[in-house]
């Protein structure tokens, strides 16, 4: 037996669901659809099926993994915030970083749950968020607050994480759009910031936090 409808509603909640992982993604959306007022209307693989599966269904909830092949997660997430989609965001993620919650707050989601939690307290998140709740992992917010804010800014962010395909400073000025002096410039700005050895480990410092 499910909780009750948030106020107003005549029907299931609508779920577009982007995940990766099949086997993880097949069993949540199985799962989901046991409960009587949700329903899960398109699931996803890959972060660049979102939109158009979003403008095909028009759903009330998109919960998105943050590391989809292609566009991540928080960048759909950024999209759809610009696109003024009417209904609730909510990244479900395996990364308990702060920098990861960070950002997603930045593009407004409605939500930030972590998948370790049961799938009937996902559910119920679900119906919560669709009530007007903001949920946030509390030991996730209490850690981005020890953290701090990212000290790289958005070019830098860009450029730190092109650099993890190891491509030379010429290859990433070109695939930038940048001067490869600008490109250089940038990089030694964050490996200054995050104290870090060269390159490689300026990346490593910003994936374990979450601000790339």
């Amino acid at each position: 037996m499910t909780e009750e409808r948030p106020e107003g509603r005549t029907g299931p909640i609508r779920v577009v669901y982007a995940e990766d992982q099949t086997l993880l993604r097949g069993a949540v959306v199985a799962l989901l659809n046991m409960e009587d007022d949700i329903e899960v209307v398109a699931e996803v693989e890959r972060g660049g099926e979102v939109i158009p599966a979003v403008k095909r269904t028009e759903p009330d909830v998109v919960l998105l993994d943050i590391e989809l092949p292609g566009v991540n997660g928080l960048e759909v997430a950024g999209e759809l915030r610009e696109m003024g989609f009417p209904g609730r965001t909510v990244i479900v993620t395996t990364f308990d970083r702060p920098g990861y919650l960070q950002r997603a707050l930045e593009v407004q989601v409605d939500g930030f749950l972590l998948k370790n939690a049961p799938v009937a307290d996902f559910a119920r998140n679900i119906r919560r968020i669709m009530a007007g709740e903001r949920l946030l992992d509390p030991d996730l917010v209490a850690a981005s607050v020890v953290e701090g804010r990212s000290p790289l800014t958005d070019r830098e962010r860009e450029v730190l994480r092109a650099s993890g395909s190891n491509a030379t400073v010429v290859e990433l000025a070109d695939e930038l759009h940048l001067s490869p002096g600008t490109v250089r410039n940038h990089l030694s700005s964050v490996i200054q910031k995050l104290g870090a050895r060269n390159r490689a480990d300026a990346v490593r410092i910003a994936e374990s936090k979450g601000w790339i």
